[in-house]
């Protein structure tokens, strides 16, 4: 007879008692070769209500990047600026604003969505209470006095001056290389539904380089006797405006978002964050927009801010989108070098193309590649220089439909009055400088987008309104500079001794607002 494990017996015998083997000199668990299984010595003791003495710093890993932060930060000069704005010598205890503030860096450092959902995380997270300077016990901001800290109680410039704040720290430490700028932009999904709107005729904003081309296209038309463009010709009633009106899709929710079309079928309505960065990854500065606003309709003053605060940028680096005459013209005018993209040719494969055609500037013409000549006959307001062919040459040309001539042989080819600008970006793109800079874009302005996106929560936004929009993008800017500055400064401890020394230097009691 067998038992089941298949060990013998005696006939009418009983099986013996099996030995108990036990593992490790304590074991939480035994072993019973009868039952071939394991059974538990004991429970765990709960200790989730014992008694411990200990303080929150204790409790925080060294190398946490809030420690981080807290050692590269300062916040005298916030309580300087925030001085005015609260009462000192009635009313109740105010909230701490520079606690405020924090809660604000704390969401955007770790991409919570909402005030609310970041005030529930920080009631149960050790490191976001020690970062606050509070204990276990203390009772949390509400989110909702955040959010009107922010709204009606603080300046509206308070998040740009943030930002620079943390911007000067990174320069002063030499921790931004300007000598190249990548600039791009990326579209934040706006909150408003996209099948809430109507359409509305909105008049055609001024080009800023309008003034200027209109001079310059007036010379031409002069010099070819041709009668001038007048200032009135594209102005509406009030004298403002580009010239006439153009239908436009507005969002009855959020009327400053503007209706972007994503891929080839997907609108919705977005703000754009346009966004300059240095060699190093640092943002240098924002302009954020509708959504519906071109890239270089938007470029003029991002880059005029970062510029004047960056006065030795040399490289000014962005994608096709920023590819036009004016903005080729105004860099290299500046002394700086346009780093721009491939185009792809759009006109038609089987006929002469617009470099085929040879340009003598001493005659402002051109020569097709059969020796004729195309004279140059007129100047559109919009700076479009039209070159015309001699019918009689071009009638009876064996050529005539590769050229691209009618049946009366006639040719039109047209340039822009600044084309020669386009022209040298076109061969600054071909060199090894040129090549080397456009390939740093992935590593810089794009890995910015994509870890706001990621990290930082920047897909959507929950404000509404272009201005609270705006100093949301700051702020998230501000967090992520931050967050770069302080990994850096913990990686080289250099830069955390100085900036010790200047926060002990800058120490002094914290003084009482009121409400």
């Amino acid at each position: 007879m067998k038992t089941q494990k298949g060990a013998c017996v005696p006939p009418g015998g009983t099986q013996a008692p099996q030995s108990v083997k036990k593992l490790g000199s304590s074991p939480l668990f035994w072993y019973n070769k009868e039952k071939g299984a394991f059974t538990m010595e004991e429970w765990k003791r709960d200790t989730r209500k014992e008694v411990v003495i200990t303080d929150l710093d204790a409790l925080v890993p060294q190398e946490h990047l809030l420690r981080k932060i807290e050692k590269v930060m300062d916040y005298e000069w916030l309580y300087e600026r925030l001085s005015p704005y609260y009462c000192h010598d009635n009313g109740r205890p105010g909230t701490d604003p520079v606690v405020l503030i924090k809660m604000v860096l704390i969401q955007h450092l770790f991409g919570i969505p909402s005030l609310r959902q970041t005030y529930r995380e920080i009631q149960v997270n050790l490191a976001y209470r020690w970062f606050l300077g509070y204990s276990l016990l203390d009772e949390i901001p509400h989110f909702a006095t955040v959010s009107y800290a922010f709204c009606k109680r603080f300046p509206p410039e308070l998040s740009e001056e943030i930002f620079a704040h943390i911007l000067n720290k990174a320069i002063n430490h030499r921790m931004v290389d300007a000598s190249a700028i990548f600039i791009d932009g990326t579209h934040i999904k706006a909150s408003a539904n996209k099948k809430k709107h109507q359409k509305e005729q909105v008049v055609k904003a001024a080009k800023i380089y309008e003034q200027q081309l209109r001079e310059e296209v007036n010379a031409e038309r002069e010099k070819l006797g041709k009668k001038p463009v007048d200032d009135d010709d594209d102005d509406n009633e009030n004298g403002q405006g580009g010239g006439g009106t153009v239908e436009k899709t507005v969002s009855t929710t959020d009327p400053d978002c503007g209706m972007f079309v994503k891929g080839e079928h997907e609108r919705q309505f977005a703000y754009e964050a346009h966004t300059a960065s240095d060699r190093k990854g640092f943002i240098l500065g924002v302009h954020v927009t509708p959504g519906n606003v071109h890239d270089s309709v938007a470029w003029d003053p991002l880059y005029d801010d970062v510029t004047a605060r960056f006065p030795n940028v040399e490289f000014v680096t962005m994608d096709s989108a920023y590819k036009t005459p004016w903005i080729a013209k105004k860099v290299l005018d500046d002394g700086r070098i346009p780093i721009l993209p491939y185009t792809r040719y759009n006109g038609k494969k089987d006929r002469f193309r617009s470099w085929d055609y040879t340009y003598d500037e001493s005659t402002d013409s051109f020569t097709c590649p059969f020796g004729k000549t195309l004279r140059h006959t007129t100047t559109s307001k919009d700076g479009k220089r039209t070159y015309r062919s001699t019918p009689e040459y071009c009638r009876n040309c064996p050529c005539r439909e590769v050229c691209g001539a009618n049946e009366k042989g006639k040719k039109v080819l047209q340039t822009h009055i600044w084309q020669k600008y386009l022209d040298l970006v076109e061969q600054l793109r071909k060199t090894a400088v040129g090549k080397e800079v456009y390939a740093q874009r992935k590593e810089t302005v794009e890995r910015i987008f994509a870890d706001a996106k990621e990290k930082h929560a920047m897909r959507y936004t929950h404000h509404r309104g272009l201005a609270r929009v705006a100093n949301w993008v700051r702020l998230k800017y501000a967090a992520m500079n931050l967050k770069k500055l302080a990994v850096w400064s913990w990686k080289h401890p250099v830069f955390s001794l100085i900036f010790s020394f200047f926060s002990l230097e800058q120490k002094r009691t914290v003084p009482i607002l009121c409400g």
